[in-house]
């Protein structure tokens, strides 16, 4: 079946409670690696990579009792392929609200594929000072035979090997209908 873009539905490799499995674990193994909360802050890629991070906020806290600080960055002004974008790019607000300096960030994203929305963060991140580390945390990872860049995450969901004729689809509750992660197929 063929959705409004005309992309096949091939599978679906995560539904609700696998993703809120991979975010605990995400969580747990990000305080393990950070010995802790204290000077973590989180930070998701705009869009779907906010309501991620948002979610492992809420769960460090549950494990740590200590909230770490949160951000969000929106990449749209630093991607490499601005001009295929269109002429008036609608760019969301970069909320960073607390200074990064010295602090262990995590970037959040939904899927890591080529690595080039990875870089354009780090290349906004660097704008606002200069973090202790910047690690990265993806609930799908494509494989590396994709990358494009030398870039890979630190903790990851699930790796998915997909084929350049697939596509990865997250969907989560804040902007769909669904919670799941699907692999749809072009034509």
């Amino acid at each position: 079946m063929a959705d409004e873009y005309g992309l096949v539905e091939k599978s679906r490799i995560m539904d609700a409670a696998r993703i809120k499995r991979a975010l605990s674990r995400l969580a747990s193994e990000i305080v393990e690696e950070n010995q802790g909360a204290k000077d973590l802050y989180i930070v998701g890629i705009r869009r779907r990579g906010v309501p991620l991070a948002e979610r492992i906020v809420e769960k460090i806290k549950d494990l740590e009792d200590e909230k770490p600080l949160y951000g969000i960055i929106d990449i749209t002004l630093y991607r490499d392929d601005l001009s295929t974008v269109g002429a008036n790019p609608i760019v969301n607000r970069t909320e960073l609200d607390i200074d990064i300096e010295n602090k262990n960030i995590i970037l959040v994203d939904d899927v890591l594929y080529t690595g080039r929305t990875v870089r354009a963060a780090l290349d906004q991140l660097m704008d606002f000072g200069r973090p202790r580390k910047v690690q990265l945390a993806v609930l799908i990872d494509r494989g590396k035979e994709h990358r494009e860049l030398p870039i890979q995450a630190d903790f990851v969901g699930k790796v998915v090997p997909t084929k350049k004729s697939e596509i990865i689809k997250v969907m989560l509750k804040e902007y769909d209908d669904d919670e799941a992660v699907w692999i749809y197929e072009k034509p």
